[in-house]
C-alpha cells in the first residue's frame, strides 16, 4: 500500500470537507464563488500541468474533448447547486444529500447505460430515499413551498450533476487528469461569465477575500493536485473508503464550530444514507470512484 498516496488522498478529502464552512464566510453568492473557484483552479492546475510536462504528451481526441466539455458543464453546475444548498440548509444536511451521487450513478447507469439493476442496488436506493425524507424533515414534503424553500432541491441537483460528472468521466482515457480539469474549469469560466454580478465583490472585508481565495486556491487548486497525484496509485476500494473523510469532516465542523444539532430523525436519516452508500460501495464488482 502506498502510504504517501493515502496521506495525500486523506488530506485532500479532509480539506474539501471544510468547504461548506469556508463558503459561509465568503460573503458572496454561489455562482460568483464558483466563478472565482474556476479561475483559481485553471491557473493553479494549468501551472502544475505545464511544470509536469504532461501537456507535451496529451492525446487529444475530438470525441473525448467534447465529452470532457460536457462533463465540465455538469461539474460546474454541481458546484453551484452545492453552494446554493449551503446557503439554504445546514452543511450536514446538504453534504449528506450531496453524497447520494453514487446512488444516482446506479440509477442513471441502469437507465442510460443499461447496466443491470440488482436487488442490492434497489435496496440501497430505497434505504437512501428513506434517509433523505428523514434528514430533510417529513414536514417539508407536505407543501411545494416548504419543499423548494428547504434547499433540498439544490442539494439533490448537486448530487445528480455530480453523478453525471462521474458517468461522463468514466469513458475518458486519453486525456490526463490535469488536462480534463483544465478544460472543465475553463468551460466553467466561459459558462458563468455572462451571469456574473461583479458588484457583489464591492465592500468585501479582508476576511471575506481570504475565505474566497482559500476556497479557490486551497479547496480547488491544491485539493485537486493532491487528489490527482494520489488517485492512480491507490486501489478503488481504498479510494471509495477515503472519500468518506470529506463528509465526516464537514459534519464535525458543522456540529462543533457552527453548533448544528441534528434531531433524532435527522441522525437516523444520515445513518441510512451513508449506510446505503457504503453497502453499495463495498459490494464486489462495484467500482465507483468519486472526486469533488
Amino acid at each position: 500500500m502506498n502510504g504517501a498516496a493515502m496521506l495525500k488522498m486523506t488530506l485532500s478529502m479532509a480539506i474539501f470537507g471544510s468547504i461548506g464552512f469556508f463558503t459561509g464566510k465568503t460573503g458572496i453568492p454561489a455562482a460568483e464563488l464558483v466563478f472565482v473557484r474556476c479561475i483559481c483552479a485553471t491557473l493553479f492546475l494549468g501551472l502544475c500541468w505545464f511544470i509536469s510536462g504532461q501537456h507535451k504528451v496529451e492525446v487529444w481526441r475530438k470525441r473525448e474533448v467534447i465529452q470532457t466539455m460536457i462533463c465540465g458543464i455538469f461539474l460546474v453546475l454541481n458546484w453551484v447547486f452545492l453552494f446554493k444548498a449551503f446557503e439554504e440548509m445546514s452543511i450536514t444536511v446538504a453534504i449528506s444529500i450531496y453524497n447520494l451521487a453514487p446512488i444516482f450513478v446506479l440509477i442513471l447507469g441502469s437507465l442510460i447505460l443499461k447496466d443491470k439493476m440488482t436487488m442490492t442496488s434497489l435496496l440501497a436506493i430505497v434505504v437512501c430515499f428513506l434517509g433523505s425524507i428523514l434528514i430533510i424533515g417529513v414536514q417539508n414534503f407536505t407543501s411545494l413551498t416548504d419543499f423548494f424553500g428547504s434547499g433540498f432541491v439544490w442539494a439533490l441537483l448537486s448530487a445528480l450533476c455530480y453523478a453525471m460528472t462521474m458517468l461522463l468521466g468514466k469513458g475518458i482515457t486519453g486525456l490526463s487528469a490535469y488536462a480534463m480539469t483544465f478544460v472543465q474549469t475553463t468551460i466553467g469560466i466561459l459558462m458563468l461569465f455572462p451571469f456574473m454580478n461583479f458588484d457583489v465583490f464591492n465592500g468585501l472585508s479582508t476576511s471575506n477575500w481570504l475565505y474566497i481565495l482559500g476556497t479557490g486556491l486551497i479547496h480547488t487548486g491544491f485539493v485537486y493536485y493532491l487528489f490527482f497525484d494520489s488517485l492512480r496509485k491507490l486501489s478503488t476500494i481504498v479510494i471509495s473508503a477515503l472519500v468518506f473523510v470529506d463528509p465526516v469532516v464537514a459534519i464535525l465542523l458543522d456540529t462543533i464550530i457552527l453548533d448544528f444539532r441534528p434531531s433524532i430523525l435527522q441522525s437516523i436519516g444520515i445513518l441510512l444514507i451513508f449506510g446505503g452508500i457504503i453497502y453499495t460501495l463495498v459490494k464486489p464488482n462495484k467500482k465507483l470512484v468519486v472526486s469533488n
